[in-house]
């Protein structure tokens, strides 16, 4: 709660603007959720440059976020002293003696390394590597999984399982390099003993990749990478990044280790089986995350990219749905997933908040090309380098015809509207409540090398709406409908 007792807004990104947390596991310790996930930079020009560090939040005021500390860094890993390899993504779980295991791998070794902690958000120290039963570590092996982003799901008897692998495409260079000493073809699933440490079962697939998902139900969405283990109502769900890569997406079983059936798509970054990939709202990349249920209601964390980069990812969250049947609907991204409904229809918001960002011509997918003319779209950056103190985050490069959309917003009462510009730009924003509805303001925008407010009449119905600023360079005369 804030210092007048009341509730703060949850938005998306749910960190402040400054923060670069991808690949985010959720979990509820206690009374609080906690978010385990790799660092970014801001402008990095790697993945998962920063340590560890961990954030939290009280379950029933998820706007009250806190950066906890660091918890682990790179150099404390015996395999890593000289700092020269990042933490991939982690996982968190709690042993039989109550500490808590952190699992994670670092960007040049298929191996998984543990840390443990006698509290969720203390400082780790290292543990141990998952081995053999005879001191060999996995993924030293010939033939054994290539490990990657490790999953860990403790079972209602106590059973621990990890889940680990990476599915290259089967034209991708590095698949023929890896395919003669590693099993690369999906997520794969073992049994671990009661130190956290010890494998007790042969790895078994649990969901396919793109060649061995041929013909069966995962065919188009295969596993790619992100193996997130989850029970829910009896049942065994893996949350997992599809080889579109811009969407999670889950299989579920009767079992914890074998028998998954290709669910569907969870949430896209770009809202694509939504709509068509042409269509995506949003540039495309890759994106990780997990679910958790907070206070009876089910959310998904997933993270969307930034800096006109794949390199600097901010972490976002929806609400979702579990039907009785078990299967999840795909959620719409939005700027209020935390928030249990509409952001106040009044009042000040960071442009960042956008949860749809295009140019007049579409967006684009990162891992597939920057397209010639790159230079017409736009983008969430912030100024100076990366650091804590008012990094301003803003959308920049918002050229003719591009847009950004906003959703929801419990619009009660409103006569007028403003934004904030800076820029050589001399146009117009226009306001709609649907993309290519009707205008429900026009707002002036001049030159100008400092940030200044610009305003327009505001015509809307009361109600709760998504808010789409297109802008244009010329000026048109436009009819505003009268509510």
């Amino acid at each position: 709660m804030n210092e007048t007792g009341t509730r703060r807004q949850a938005l998306n990104p749910y960190l402040p603007s400054w923060e670069y947390i991808p690949d985010g596991e959720p979990y509820v310790f206690g009374d609080r959720v906690y978010i385990y996930g790799s660092h970014d930079f801001y402008n990095g020009y790697v993945f998962c440059m920063g340590d560890y560090v961990c954030w939290s939040a009280p379950i029933d005021d998820l706007g009250a976020w806190k950066k906890e500390r660091v918890i682990y860094r790179s150099v404390q890993d015996p395999l890593n002293e000289d700092g020269t390899q990042h933490l991939f993504a982690p996982d968190v779980q709690v042993g039989e003696d109550g500490r808590y295991y952190l699992f994670y791998c670092l960007h040049r070794s298929s191996t998984v390394s543990v840390a443990v902690c006698d509290e969720p958000a203390g400082e780790y120290q290292f543990y141990g590597h998952i081995r053999y039963a005879d001191g060999i570590l996995y993924g030293q092996k010939q033939g054994d999984v290539f490990n990657f982003d490790p999953g860990v799901l403790k079972d209602d008897d106590g059973r621990i399982y990890l889940y680990t692998g990476l599915s290259y495409l089967k034209d991708a260079p590095m698949r023929k390099y890896l395919a003669g000493m590693f099993q690369i073809d999906g997520s794969y699933c073992v049994e671990l003993d009661k130190d956290m440490l010890t494998l007790k079962s042969e790895p078994v697939l649990a969901v396919p990749g793109e060649v061995l998902a041929e013909g069966t139900d995962f065919e188009g969405h295969g596993f790619f990478e992100a193996s997130s283990p989850r029970k829910i109502n009896g049942r065994y769900y893996m949350i997992y990044s599809s080889v579109k890569s811009h969407d999670l997406c889950y299989a579920v079983s009767e079992s914890p280790v074998k028998g998954f059936r290709y669910g569907g798509i969870i949430v896209s970054i770009g809202d694509i089986g939504i709509v068509e990939e042409e269509q995506a709202v949003n540039y495309l990349s890759n994106t990780h995350g997990g679910l958790v249920e907070i206070e009876g209601q089910w959310y998904v964390f997933y993270h969307r990219h930034t800096n006109r980069h794949r390199n600097s990812r901010q972490m976002c969250a929806e609400q979702i749905k579990i039907a009785e049947d078990g299967r999840i609907t795909q959620t719409e991204v939005t700027s209020c997933g935390l928030n249990g409904g509409p952001l106040q229809g009044t009042g000040r918001y960071e442009a960042r908040i956008a949860c749809n960002l295009s140019s007049a011509g579409g967006t684009f997918m990162y891992q597939k090309e920057k397209t010639a003319g790159e230079e017409r779209h736009p983008y969430f950056t912030q100024d100076g380098e990366d650091r804590e103190d008012n990094p301003n985050q803003y959308i920049a490069n918002l050229r003719d015809g591009a847009w950004a959309g906003f959703k929801y917003f419990d619009i009660r009462q409103s006569s007028r509207i403003k934004i904030s510009v800076r820029g050589n730009a001399e146009g117009e924003m226009l306001v709609q409540d649907e993309k290519d509805g009707e205008i429900r303001a026009v707002i002036p925008v001049r030159p100008s090398a400092d940030w200044q407010e610009e305003s327009g009449e505001f015509h809307i119905e009361p109600g709760v709406h998504a808010l789409y600023f297109i802008y244009n360079t010329i000026y048109i005369v436009h009819k505003i409908y009268n509510i």
